[in-house]
């Protein structure tokens, strides 16, 4: 991202763009469907089953999934933006996951997610049907791993590139993205940091729930070597008021990333990750040698559910 480092007066910028990865616009989710989608298929489910915020990259990245899969797909949508008008609940992502033929079922901020979604999975079973799990985010140890494979994947064109030392920065929110990527670095032995920019939970719980999960990964797959508690960092400053709530940081780095580079970045999850990143790189927080590589979890169809936030 030449454009942008030329702005700010960086280390040298790169993207690694998974928001160019299918399914409906893309986004960090198909790499963790692709496990998901599989055991559920291998189980012989007839519905996938999910639920997220009501402008979720997830859901909807599922019922592409779904439909991708000739599966079924019902989504619980949880209201956690409290101060949006009408437009938000009706398009960006909502629009896409009917479109993509989801049944949605809308709740109170607050839900049990979880419970709701078991629910209803016994409302389905009860009727004969075959329904499948996936939790927020798909972000399990099996859906991690799609971000172990993305580690790898990393490694190989940093290799291609001639990076010598990446530094990882993203947004996490559910914690698998970072726990994937977290456990990959572990599990193939590079000692690349790795910085998650939170966009929901504060440091320490965000800090837990990563490094819980990232153990979970490496016993799934076999890795014995203990994780350092330190692979996991958390920055926790770039939240604002709370998940999906606009922030100046926020509409700044959106802006940014589409006049000097011409990516979208989302409101909720990428556009508070860059503009963590854009602040760190500010503090001069980076090493002059590093190759900072900023992971765009997709998101960019939230954009057109958040006109008024603009």
């Amino acid at each position: 991202m030449n454009r942008l480092r030329e702005q700010l007066g960086s280390p040298r910028l790169f993207i690694k763009r998974d928001d160019c990865t299918g399914l409906a616009s893309g986004g960090s989710k198909t790499r963790k469907l692709e496990f998901l989608v599989g055991d559920a298929l291998n189980q012989g489910a007839d519905t996938l089953l999910t639920h997220g915020a009501v402008q979720s990259n997830h859901v909807r990245q599922t019922a592409a999934a779904a439909a991708f899969s000739g599966l079924a797909c019902q989504a619980i949508l949880e209201a956690r933006v409290q101060s949006a008008p009408a437009e938000y609940a009706e398009s960006g992502n909502v629009f896409l996951d009917t479109l993509l033929g989801a049944q949605l079922h809308h709740v109170d901020s607050g839900t049990n997610m979880d419970a709701a979604l078991e629910t209803l999975a016994a409302e389905l079973q009860s009727a004969g049907r075959k329904p499948y799990i996936i939790p927020g985010g798909g972000s399990n140890a099996l859906g991690s791993l799609g971000y172990v494979e993305c580690l790898r994947e990393l490694r190989d064109q940093c290799i291609a590139q001639g990076l010598k030392r990446p530094h990882i920065v993203h947004a996490t929110g559910s914690a698998g993205t970072q726990a994937g990527l977290v456990a990959g670095a572990h599990a193939l032995g590079l000692k690349w940091p790795i910085t998650g920019i939170g966009v929901r939970a504060p440091q320490q719980v965000q800090e837990a729930r990563v490094f819980s999960l990232a153990q979970r990964v490496l016993g799934l797959i076999g890795h014995g070597v203990a994780l350092p508690r330190d692979a996991v960092v958390v920055d926790d400053r770039f939240i604002g008021e709370g998940y999906g709530i606009p922030t100046d940081g926020m509409r700044e780095a959106v802006r940014m990333m589409a006049s000097l580079e011409g990516i979208l970045i989302d409101p909720v999850y990428t556009g508070k990750g860059l503009a963590g990143m854009i602040a760190l790189l500010r503090d001069k927080k980076f090493e002059p040698d590093e190759d900072i590589v900023f992971v765009h979890t997709g998101g960019s169809a939230a954009l057109f559910s958040y006109r008024w936030a603009f």
